[in-house]
């Protein structure tokens, strides 16, 4: 069955390209596009996505206050933000406000299909130049008071997502299967108290746990 997204740009062409893109794909399916979040939770309600794309650069309620407003009513739907902003102010506000990925309009088609598929099986994915950023940002030093207790399998679990891994290159790499990733993840999550790979990866950078 496929993957049920919605998208909200107010860019008509925009609208039209990336839901023909959808469409083409086998296992992703564009179920609704809005060009403002008036509507938002009403929206959402009716096309019932597993996942959301989101311009940044909204009329009336923000790409980023929708994305509050997201995480707030449907605290598990995936946020991906799409823009040609490349501003940290925008990125970081955008990751604070609860989006699972960050990704420029310039990216390709091919990327861009990987990206929301690796969304939708709970990655964090971002455009390469917005990730460079994040792990600038995140470059702080420790907090050596902090002790998380992850095992030596987590770690290199987490130290991979820190490089933008997906759970099936994840598994590849370490000789094993999708299922067992899944449950180490889920594992790091709940030592780290975070709710996404974004955040893992953020504390994980921020406190330099790998």
């Amino acid at each position: 069955m496929a993957q049920r997204i919605i998208i909200f740009d107010d860019n008509e062409e925009r609208l039209i390209s990336v839901s023909m893109l959808l469409e083409l794909s086998e296992d992703l399916e564009c179920t609704g596009t809005f060009k403002n979040c008036d509507n938002l939770i009403e929206d959402i309600k009716s096309s019932n996505p597993n996942l959301v794309l989101m311009d940044i650069d909204m009329p009336g309620i923000s790409g980023i206050e929708a994305t509050r407003l997201i995480r707030k009513h449907f605290s598990l739907l995936p946020v991906i933000i799409q823009t040609i902003f490349e501003e940290n102010d925008k990125i970081f506000d955008s990751l604070r406000a609860g989006a699972n990925g960050y990704l420029l309009k310039s990216i390709s088609p091919e990327k861009f299909l990987e990206s929301l598929r690796d969304a939708l099986k709970g990655g964090a994915p971002m455009t390469g130049s917005i990730a460079a950023k994040v792990l600038h940002y995140f470059a702080a030093e420790p907090d050596i008071n902090r002790n998380y207790n992850l095992t030596e399998r987590e770690k290199e679990i987490l130290a991979l997502l820190v490089k933008g891994y997906s759970y099936k290159l994840i598994a590849n790499e370490c000789t094993i299967s999708y299922n067992t990733v899944n449950n180490h993840i889920q594992n790091i999550y709940d030592k780290l108290y975070v709710n996404s790979a974004t955040e893992a990866v953020s504390l994980a950078i921020k406190e330099r746990l790998v």
